[in-house]
Formats: C-alpha cells, structure tokens, sequence
C-alpha cells in the first residue's frame, strides 16, 4: 500500500520525508565527490579540519556529516541512518528529528575539535614551526590543515543512543543473527567507543566524535522529557485550579 509516494506498513513509513532527503543528499555529495576528484577537493573543503588550521571554516561542522571517505563508508553511514532513524522519525515527527540528527552531529564535530586540541596541547604550546609526521617534516600550517574528519557516524551515533532510550527493550540482531535488546546494543558500543578512544585503535576511525553524538543526544533527550514533564504540571495545575 502506498501513501504520497511512500511506503507505509499500519501507518508506519518505511522511508520518511526527512531520512529520503538526508540519503539524497548524502549519495549526491558523494558522487559530486567521485566526479570531481580530480579537480576539487570536496572532502578538503567540506570535511571538519581543526580549528586552529587556516581551511577550519565554521560551516564545516554541518557539512562535513554530508561527506564521506569511500563507499563503505557511506554505505554503513546510511543504512544504520536510515535502520535507527526510520523509527525515530516516525516517533517523533520530522521537525523534532531534524533537530536532534544536527544538534548530534554538530556535538559530534565540537567533541572531535576539543579531542585534537588535547591530543595536540605540546604541539599547539610550542615554538617549532616544524614537526615530523611519519618521517615528513611539516610546518604547523601544513600540518593543521591536514587533520580532517568527515562522516555522518557522530550523528548515527546520537540516533543509536536514542532509539535505545526510545525503545529499550526492541530487538536487534547483531550481525544479522544474534539477538540484543536495543538497551544493551547502546551501552556496548558507548562502551567499546570509549576504549577504543582511550587505547587509540582502529587510528583514523573518531571514536570520542561518535561518543560526542551519544552524549548530546542523551542530554538533548533529557532536556525534552523535563519540557514535557514541566508542561503536564502545568497543564494540571491549570486544570486543579479552575
């Protein structure tokens, strides 16, 4: 059965308005990305660099969730985008989606700044105009210009977060197999991204970025739930005292 154009399953849309245009528009960059490798740096320019270097521009920490490294990375990006988001889309209705999906990705983009400005703390303190990265000597400039992050895993992330305090006891199948409630799901990865981040495994992969996603999205979700839980006491306050 289809309903303007979209799929619907008792009410529930398969692909919802805000998912299709976030796919869309991811797949496009992507293949703008491809086409013009030879030409434009997409990723150079659209990407998040650290905010000391001279190509950090403030709009990258909105746009760099629309790039991405290569297929695969794409590919995990926008099916777990559009697995944990489809439900939460339909839950909370696109407007209130729209805003929790770019509030996580911006946490995530501020959250991967501050870890390259500790990670980076002797660097930033000293005099040295030049340093050796894998037996190149670079000037800082150069060197600063070349930290990057793109991806939309920060803001995937913050959706993980959320559908397990959404829907804590859904299963999902690790692997296509094996059974976990969503609640577990959610406290093994926030787990396993925070050893990563500490130990430095897996080097190129943002782990403290993707954890950045997780914590504002709790915290936004928290903010939300007092709103609503304020505006019920009103609401009966108002209702007691007529």
């Amino acid at each position: 059965m289809t309903n303007n154009n979209e799929f619907r399953v008792r009410g529930f849309k398969i692909l919802p308005l805000v998912i299709k245009n976030l796919l869309i528009i991811n797949g496009l960059l992507y293949l703008a990305t491809y086409a013009l490798r030879n030409t434009v740096d997409l990723n150079d320019i659209l990407g998040l660099h650290f905010i000391s270097a001279q190509k950090f521009h403030f709009y990258q920490l909105v746009t760099y969730m629309f790039m991405h490294g290569n297929i695969s990375h794409i590919f995990f990006n926008m099916f777990a985008l559009w697995m944990f988001g489809s439900a939460l889309e339909n839950f909370w209705g696109a407007k209130r989606f729209l805003i929790y999906y770019f509030i996580t990705g911006i946490g995530a983009g501020i959250m991967q700044e501050i870890t390259w400005a500790i990670e980076l703390r002797e660097v930033l303190q000293s005099h040295i105009e030049v340093i050796n990265l894998s037996g190149e000597l670079l000037s800082k400039t150069d060197f600063f210009n070349q930290l990057i992050t793109v991806g939309a895993s920060g803001a995937v992330y913050g959706l993980l977060l959320a559908f397990g305090m959404m829907f804590p006891n859904s299963l999902i199948y690790v692997y296509f197999l094996f059974p976990m409630k969503a609640k577990w799901f959610v406290i093994l990865y926030g787990v396993l991204e925070l050893f990563n981040g500490i130990v430095g495994s897996n080097s190129g992969i943002a782990h403290f970025a993707h954890l950045g996603g997780m914590i504002f999205g709790f915290f936004l979700i928290l903010y939300w739930r007092n709103q609503a839980k304020r505006k019920i006491k009103r609401m009966q306050q108002q209702y007691y005292f007529r």
